[in-house]
């Protein structure tokens, strides 16, 4: 036994020094160095790191307006645009405007812990608190300019002016995405910013006080009017409807149109993961139950882009006519199989494949879905250059997607795997689902492949800039060269340099 047991060790001993002769690897003498392949990649990371860091310092430094953003600027820094030409001091709030620059960077320091990023963020929370109106939300933009500020209800330096502007938008995800950003800063502050943690408290009141009876928003909230009754209704057909555009306050009424009401439900999902409190779950379950009211008797059961209050669809813009929305119809379904993730109810599942089976037999000769289905006949609805209502779609705008790309076969393909779910396997997914990090996660996403990292670094100018060819869509003067630095591709760039480092971490 003895002299079996000396063997063994002999060639054991035998094997690991030829290995090691072959190979002399510092893992098996115990060691921890990398070996020249990590030692190049180590070397990517430094590189990234490098790039993230610059490109940041110049955004912040040259770009940023008070710590806050537009869309782009020219690349001699003279001019700067949002959805509209930007003064001196004004800075934009709709994507990708601040909050959405706030959130790349707030993300970017998540995954990498660089503090410049956070302070970079911070910063860019202070420019969103000095833009929160007194009725809770954003506008569009933000103006730094004293004569122009005077005009608007803000918080921090309230107006003398009664007639001030304070109506808070939830069109184009604009105080959706302030909400989710300064909750996002608040959370990695560990909520022991008071100003922060106030400012998101505050914004998420107001979106709760203006959620009407039904569940609903409109396109935007001030103060619900205390003297009018909002009855709880399902969704009708009107008995006739005005074939031109009527004017009026379209603004007011239960509105889905550009899937604000869905990014709503979305934010208050995410202020409840955030802060794990019941009133944001019950909140957005509110507005799920408006889903299920809001989606058409047969022969069209999905959903407008608008109600009024009696529930009838009706006219938002002079090219928005009451109809069945073939865009906004989609992204419900998504929410409503969202909410089934949540809640396990079937009814959310049930909804979705009534949807679906509808939209399946709207799909035009193309494959893609009409923006609108005329009430009860389902004809594809278009308009004239000349905004008149037309079956025809060979005049149409081209501001406007008046046809959409159909997800119809990743719905189906996602709510058949949700009905697949009975007994044992729908708890199981719903345990797992209660389980996730939610919208929290900023480590989900896959490792960028080296090349477009490379890319991102390659196109980075030596101050730090991404300069790219392009034009300023509303300035008007012409002295500039066609080459613009754009929000949208700096939020780009830094996710994929972000993830690269982050991933090279781990």
């Amino acid at each position: 036994m003895l002299r079996r047991l000396l063997w063994t060790l002999v060639m054991c001993g035998t094997f690991c020094f030829f290995a090691w002769m072959l190979d002399p690897s510092p893992a098996l003498l115990g060691q921890e160095t990398p070996r020249a392949s990590d030692a190049a990649m180590v070397k990517e990371i430094q590189l990234a790191r490098e790039a993230m860091a610059k490109g940041v310092r110049f955004f912040v430094d040259r770009v940023a307006v008070n710590g806050g953003y537009v869309y782009q600027v020219s690349s001699d820094l003279r001019y700067r645009e949002g959805e509209g030409d930007a003064g001196e001091q004004t800075v934009f709030v709709q994507p990708p405007g601040t909050p959405a620059v706030g959130l790349a960077l707030i993300e970017a320091f998540e995954r990498t812990r660089e503090p410049s990023l956070l302070e970079a963020a911070k910063q860019t929370a202070e420019c969103m608190l000095r833009g929160q109106l007194l009725s809770g939300g954003w506008q569009q933009k933000i103006e730094f300019d004293p004569s122009l500020r005077a005009k608007i209800a803000y918080r921090v330096d309230p107006p003398k002016k009664a007639n001030a502007k304070n109506w808070s938008s939830l069109d184009d995800n604009q105080t959706q995405t302030a909400i989710r950003f300064l909750a996002r800063v608040d959370r990695v502050l560990e909520f022991q910013d008071a100003k922060i943690h106030e400012g998101v408290e505050y914004a998420l009141r107001g979106l709760l006080a203006n959620q009407f009876p039904n569940g609903a928003w409109a396109q935007g909230f001030q103060e619900l009017d205390p003297n009018r009754s909002f009855p709880i209704l399902d969704a009708t057909y009107p008995q006739e409807w005005p074939r031109k555009h009527p004017g009026g306050d379209y603004w007011i009424f239960y509105t889905l149109n550009d899937n604000a009401m869905v990014r709503t439900m979305d934010t208050l999902w995410f202020a409840y993961d955030v802060y794990q409190e019941e009133r944001y779950k019950t909140a957005a379950l509110k507005g799920a139950e408006f889903l299920l009211r809001g989606q058409m008797p047969d022969p069209q059961p999905a959903w407008a882009q608008q109600y009024d209050y009696s529930m009838h669809p009706v006219w938002a813009r002079k090219f928005e006519p009451p109809a069945i929305s073939g865009g906004e119809s989609q992204e419900i379904l998504e929410t409503l199989m969202d909410t089934f993730d949540r809640t396990g109810d079937s009814k959310y599942l049930a909804a979705a494949q009534r949807g679906l089976e509808y939209l399946e037999r709207c799909k035009l000769s193309d494959g893609k879905l009409a923006r609108f289905y005329e009430l009860e006949t389902n004809r594809p609805l278009f308009f004239t250059k000349s905004y008149e209502l037309t079956y025809d779609d060979s005049d149409m705008p081209t501001h406007y997607s008046f046809k959409v790309q159909s997800k119809l076969d990743s719905l189906q393909k996602r709510l058949k795997q949700l009905q697949g779910l009975d007994g044992e396997k729908r708890f199981q997914h719903l345990d797992r689902e209660a389980k996730k990090n939610r919208q929290l996660s900023v480590l989900d996403k896959p490792v960028p492949k080296i090349e477009e990292v490379h890319r991102v670094i390659r196109t980075m100018n030596e101050a730090g800039a991404w300069v790219e060819s392009g034009k300023l869509k509303y300035v008007k003067a012409k002295d500039y060269e066609d080459r613009i630095i754009s929000s949208e591709t700096f939020i780009q760039n830094l996710e994929t340099l972000s993830r690269f480092v982050a991933g090279g971490a781990r």
